[in-house]
């Protein structure tokens, strides 16, 4: 990794203090590739993805578009996260890490104390992920908590 300057590690330490933690979706795409899978023109695309970005609903760049927090919202996808705590038993923690790394969640932790593991999923895939979950053998127990709002 590239050695950052003194300047540089002080631009980004304002940026991480002055910022907001938020929620998004990155998709890592070519317009042309997303443009054919719409069945519309790059041109047809520039043009709707500048509306989505003028109401801050998406974030675009070289190479990506971020659906934003306000994106989220205007799809009805809520942004307070649902945190699944997962008791797993000893001899089979490799299988079921293994099978948790292959979920579809937004994170997934191994972590020490009384749960072995721990899920943060979109509110509205709370169930969807329950149910992969009591598949997945040597899951001895799960607690799920949903978030009723974000404080700070």
């Amino acid at each position: 990794m590239e050695t950052l300057t003194r300047r540089s590690l002080q631009l980004l330490r304002i940026l991480y203090e002055r910022g907001k933690s938020t929620t998004t979706f990155t998709l890592h795409v070519k317009q042309d590739e997303l443009a054919t899978q719409l069945g519309i023109s790059r041109q047809a695309l520039n043009v709707h993805l500048r509306k989505l970005r003028d109401l801050n609903l998406v974030r675009t760049g070289r190479g990506f578009i971020d659906v934003t927090e306000k994106g989220l919202n205007s799809l009805g996808v809520s942004s307070a996260p649902a945190f699944i705590l997962i008791k797993v038993s000893p001899t089979k923690r490799i299988y079921v890490y293994e099978r948790l790394g292959e979920l579809t969640v937004q994170r997934a932790f191994r972590i020490a104390g009384d749960v072995d593991a721990l899920i943060i999923v979109e509110r509205e895939k709370l169930d969807e992920v329950l149910k992969k979950l009591y598949s997945i053998d040597g899951i001895q127990d799960t607690r799920s908590y949903v978030t009723i709002e974000t404080i700070k």
